[in-house]
C-alpha cells in the first residue's frame, strides 16, 4: 500500500530499506556496492547523479505544496540584514537602521495577505519567503501572527543559516540548487514584492524581471518597496535612455512605500490572459 492509499503489486521501497537494515553484517553486506541505490548517500551525491538531484529538488516541494492544495503565492524578497524596528540599534550601519521600517511593512503586508489566504482555506495568496532573517522573517512572522501558514525556502550556505521560527514547519524547505529554489519562488507567484536588500535580493529581482520581460513568465504585480532606495541603487532611466531596455519595460514594476499601497496595486493590477 502506498502513502496515498493506492495498492500496487510490488513491494514498497521503504519495506526493503527496513529489510536491508536487518540483514546480518558480512563483508558483502558492509560493502558500498551492496547498498540500495536510492538509500546510498555516497551514490546519490556523485557528480553523475546531478540531473537526478535536480529533479528531486524540483519534485519534493512541488509535491508537498500540491498535496497542501497551494495554488497561488505572494512572494516576498528582501535583505537578511534588515532588522526589526525594535532591534534597529543593532544594525551595522545607520542606513540599515533606517531601512528597518520595511521590516514592519513586510510584516503588515504578510498579515493582510494571509488573512485573505485563510478565506480561501490557505490555498491562495500564501506568503513565501527565503525562510531566513530580516525581511524574510518579517514575512513569515506576519503570516504567523495572522494565524495562517507561510512557506520558507531556505538554501544551504557556507555559513550557518537556519529557518526563522515563524515558517510553517510542514512548508519549510531546504535547497542545494539556487536555480531550482528560484523556480519554486515563481511557479505559483500571484505577486512579487521586493524590499531593499543586497546581492541575493538583486539576483531575485533581475531574474524575475527578465522572465517577465522576455515573456517566459506571465506579468504579475511587481512591487519595489522604497523608491528612494531603488532609484539610488539602480538607474532605471539610464538603462532606458541607453536603449539597453525599452521604455515600456519601466512599466513592469511599481514603487510602493507601505503595505496598504501594495495591497491596492495588487488588487488593481491589470490581469493578463493566462
Amino acid at each position: 500500500m502506498t502513502d496515498d492509499g493506492r495498492s500496487h503489486p510490488f513491494r514498497d521501497s521503504t519495506q526493503d530499506i527496513a529489510a536491508a537494515d536487518r540483514i546480518p553484517e558480512t563483508a558483502q553486506t558492509r560493502a558500498p556496492a551492496y547498498r540500495l541505490a536510492f538509500a546510498d548517500p555516497d551514490f546519490m551525491t556523485r557528480e553523475e547523479l546531478r540531473p537526478v538531484r535536480l529533479q528531486l529538488e524540483l519534485l519534493k516541494p512541488q509535491m508537498v505544496m500540491d498535496e497542501r492544495g497551494i495554488a497561488s503565492t505572494i512572494v516576498l524578497f528582501g535583505g537578511a540584514r534588515i532588522p526589526a524596528p525594535d532591534r534597529a540599534e543593532t544594525a551595522k550601519t545607520p542606513a540599515l537602521a533606517d531601512l528597518s521600517r520595511y521590516y514592519e511593512e513586510a510584516r503588515r503586508l504578510a498579515f493582510t495577505m494571509t488573512e485573505r489566504s485563510m478565506q480561501a482555506y490557505g490555498r491562495e495568496n500564501v506568503v513565501v519567503t527565503g525562510g531566513g532573517p530580516g525581511v524574510m522573517e518579517a514575512g513569515n512572522r506576519g503570516a504567523h501572527e495572522a494565524g495562517g501558514q507561510s512557506i520558507g525556502m531556505n538554501i544551504v550556505l557556507p555559513h550557518e543559516q537556519a529557518p526563522n521560527r515563524y515558517v510553517t514547519p510542514d512548508l519549510c524547505f531546504n535547497f542545494h540548487y539556487f536555480a531550482i529554489r528560484k523556480m519554486h519562488f515563481l511557479m505559483r507567484a500571484r505577486a512579487i514584492c521586493v524590499f531593499p536588500g543586497g546581492f541575493g535580493t538583486l539576483d531575485e529581482l533581475f531574474e524575475s524581471l527578465t522572465l517577465i520581460q522576455t515573456g517566459r513568465m506571465r506579468p504579475v504585480p511587481f512591487l519595489l518597496f522604497g523608491r528612494a532606495f531603488w532609484e539610488k541603487v539602480i538607474n532605471w532611466d539610464a538603462l532606458a535612455e541607453a536603449g539597453t531596455i525599452s521604455p515600456e519595460d519601466l512599466a513592469l514594476f511599481r514603487y510602493v512605500e507601505t503595505a496598504e499601497e501594495a495591497v491596492t496595486v495588487i488588487d488593481t493590477w491589470p490581469r493578463s490572459p493566462c
